[in-house]
């Protein structure tokens, strides 16, 4: 950890919490591990920052370190004492602070994405514990949120991601099948560490599910777009057909028309609550060019077999 903290983020002493955290945010966007994979040099710049960060954003710290109270690291020089050794009890009673892990939070929704929870930060204490007098106290550790973007098709089938921690650590991810965008993964005790012995906060990942541009989905149905030809239409027939799990065949009926929809069973979402299917709706395509065979067939056929499909749409406008 370099000696001057201020230096390592790139701002003066006087500068604001403002100007700290814009400057904080500059760095990790450029050094984070997840956009300098195999990068050893980048990620020592993003964790030296990410300390300095957590420093000079809290208030208190800021102060303690300005005072020299505390070393760059965050350690207590041992020649001073200060008032917080001894708040609230007898000597030796330890002082525990969880200023800045909010605002620490802020900054990362910009790499990850993410997003605090309705109930504002990261979670709280869950209770107080500690023998006579008040001699320490346990306190559960913040829960973390993130948030994760992932592919449809990830989604869809389920996957396994891996997030790059603010300390450079890491945290595995498993998707199940069928997440939905904007669903919360609790991952149990893998938030911030207790004190006191309490037990660690949850990790709270906010997942988000990218588009296709074949598939869309409905509950926990699947919806593909089909186009066929003229003559796939007109005579019916076997055709490709792409799914969420790979490409299957499937028999058009003759006389398949534009706005049919078919049905493959079983071909959806597979979720608890059961498998969805993947809809089908079908598209008649005439050719870019319609060359003169097509013309002279059209132009025979519609002496003979002239119809009206806007019959209905008349009688019930």
């Amino acid at each position: 950890m370099a000696d001057d903290l201020y230096s390592v983020l790139g701002v003066s002493k006087t500068a604001s919490a403002d100007e700290i955290s814009k400057a904080y945010r500059k760095l990790a966007k450029k050094y984070h591990p997840d956009l300098n994979p195999g990068d050893d040099s980048a990620e020592a710049k993003f964790k030296e920052a990410s300390a300095a960060y957590a420093i000079l954003n809290d208030q208190e710290k800021r102060g303690q370190y300005d005072r020299g109270e505390i070393d760059a690291s965050g350690q207590e020089r041992p020649q001073q004492r200060y008032y917080r050794e001894y708040a609230g009890g007898n000597e030796g009673t330890q002082y525990y602070s969880s200023a800045g892990f909010e605002d620490m939070g802020d900054i990362f929704s910009d790499l990850f994405g993410q997003r605090r929870s309705a109930g504002g930060g990261f979670g709280g204490a869950r209770g107080f514990g500690g023998g006579a007098g008040g001699h320490g106290f346990a306190m559960r550790g913040q829960d973390a949120n993130y948030r994760l973007e992932i592919a449809f098709l990830e989604a869809a089938n389920g996957t396994k991601k891996r997030i790059t921690l603010p300390d450079g650590g890491t945290l595995d991810v498993t998707i199940p099948p069928g997440v939905r965008d904007g669903q919360v993964l609790r991952l149990k005790g893998k938030g911030m560490p207790g004190s006191g012995g309490a037990e660690a906060g949850d990790a709270l990942v906010e997942i988000t599910v990218g588009s296709h541009p074949v598939f869309k989905r409905d509950g926990r149905d699947i919806i593909v777009d089909l186009p066929l030809t003229f003559d796939e239409a007109v005579l019916g027939g076997k055709v490709e057909v792409p799914t969420i799990h790979g490409v299957v065949s499937m028999t058009i009926p003759a006389g398949a028309n534009t706005g049919q929809t078919l049905r493959m069973k079983g071909r959806g979402i597979k979720a608890k609550a059961g498998t969805g299917d993947q809809l089908i709706k079908l598209q008649v395509m005439l050719p870019e060019t319609i060359d003169s065979d097509l013309k002279e067939f059209a132009e025979k056929w519609r002496e003979t077999h002239s119809y009206d499909p806007r019959k209905k749409l008349r009688e019930q406008a």
